[in-house]
């Protein structure tokens, strides 16, 4: 969206919206720009999710880098539970999906074991949506003009 119509929209000088985004993006919080692609015309039509248990004495930030380190694997997550990381994955085909388990993922020395789950279809998949987003400042603002009412 341009700054002009970001600048309509909330009421500000296209210069204070650019300063702002600026700041933003200085601070971390705008972290990039990104396109939405369509995986199926880029030939990464099949989707998987894959569970990583990791053995004894697995560092988790070692580890997390190898399995970001691996073509085909979009997202890593450290979770809490049964399993260490939770992977999402996009490949061509069931094929690619055998290799990228067989070659990349389960050889890497932290490697305990995977469970793979496969997408048969996905109905919501989208970017941080902030619509409706208030954030502390903001809410800690409303909520002292409610109470010095």
């Amino acid at each position: 969206m341009a700054n002009a119509a970001i600048a309509r929209d909330v009421g500000l000088a296209p210069s204070a919206v650019f300063q702002r985004i600026k700041k933003l993006e200085a601070a971390g919080v705008i972290r990039g720009y990104y396109a939405d692609l369509d995986p199926s015309s880029l030939g990464q039509g099949l989707l998987a999710f894959v569970t990583v248990r990791t053995g004894e004495g697995a560092r988790a930030r070692e580890t997390a880098a190898m399995l970001a380190a691996v073509p085909g694997v979009v997202e890593v997550h450290r979770v809490v539970g049964e399993d260490c990381f939770f992977l999402k994955a996009r490949v061509k085909d069931t094929e690619a999906l055998g290799r990228l388990l067989d070659e990349r993922i389960q050889p890497l020395p932290p490697v305990a074991s995977t469970r793979t789950t496969i997408v048969l279809c996905t109905s919501k998949e989208e970017m941080l949506d902030l619509s409706g987003f208030v954030s502390d400042s903001e809410e800690s603002s409303a909520d002292s003009s409610r109470h010095a009412s």
